[in-house]
């Protein structure tokens, strides 16, 4: 099945090997990812940033495991914004199951921790998240993001998933159960945003995912922070076509 395009291409999100290099720190401080090792990897890496996420995706794959990171983030992205629910849920196990491969053969790689959860959560939000918690996948989530941030201690888009992981357990089963069966918190919660926006302090997804989990957790009380969040994340400058469709994702929150 041919995968969406892009809908927002744009001049600013092309990066040359040089200007990606220039701007590596600040397009991967949310998940920590260290410089490719290769030319192709680069090229892998500027049709990411420009939003070519299928031709991303084949590229870190025709590498193997040293492109698993472009081609996994490439296939999340492609699934969660541009893909209808089939083909969301079918791509998202796609990339659980090579992060499964990877963390035994790269125990030491904090993205096949991170991309495994991000997918499984992912995963979890379209079946429901009561059906998820009843196979256990809470569990395979929480303990892949905890050995990302044991792996990688500022890997920020990891505190925002353990933020979401609080907060939809609290959404669905209640405060008590949460903490007594997934050791889920409020608290928690809370904590996991705030760090992330304290290592990412200009990220839009930090303040859109903020924003849900206080509604999850704190509803109509919730709500005008929340607000505030979303506006500041659709306010905010896109440096590559993740970052546009995170800022898009803002606006359409707020309009809705």
């Amino acid at each position: 099945m041919a995968w969406k395009p892009f809908p927002y291409p744009s001049a600013d999100y092309e990066y040359s090997s040089a200007t990606l290099k220039r701007a590596w720190p600040a397009l991967h401080a949310g998940d920590a990812e260290p410089w490719p090792r290769s030319a192709a990897l680069v090229g892998a890496w500027i049709d990411f940033h420009a939003g070519r996420f299928e031709q991303a995706a084949q590229a870190g794959l025709e590498r193997g495991l040293a492109g698993y990171s472009v081609a996994n983030k490439a296939s999340c992205m492609q699934a969660v914004y541009l893909s209808d629910r089939t083909r969301k849920c079918a791509l998202l196990l796609e990339v659980a199951e090579r992060c499964t491969h990877q963390q035994k053969e790269q125990p030491d790689s904090a993205a096949a921790f991170y991309w495994h959860a991000f997918a499984l959560g992912r995963h979890a939000q379209e079946i429901s998240v009561l059906e998820a918690l009843a196979r256990g996948v809470a569990g395979q989530v929480r303990s892949s993001l905890d050995t990302t941030l044991r792996l990688e201690p500022r890997h920020a888009d990891a505190h925002i998933a353990l933020g979401v992981y609080h907060a939809e357990i609290i959404d669905k089963v209640g405060a008590l159960v949460g903490a007594l069966t997934y050791g889920a918190s409020r608290d928690e919660a809370l904590r996991h945003f705030r760090r992330a926006l304290e290592l990412i302090p200009g990220s839009a997804i930090a303040r859109v995912e903020y924003a849900r989990g206080l509604q999850l957790i704190d509803g109509r009380a919730g709500a005008a922070q929340a607000r505030e969040l979303r506006e500041q994340a659709a306010a905010s400058t896109a440096h590559d076509a993740m970052e546009r469709l995170d800022i898009e994702r803002a606006r359409q929150e707020i309009a809705a």
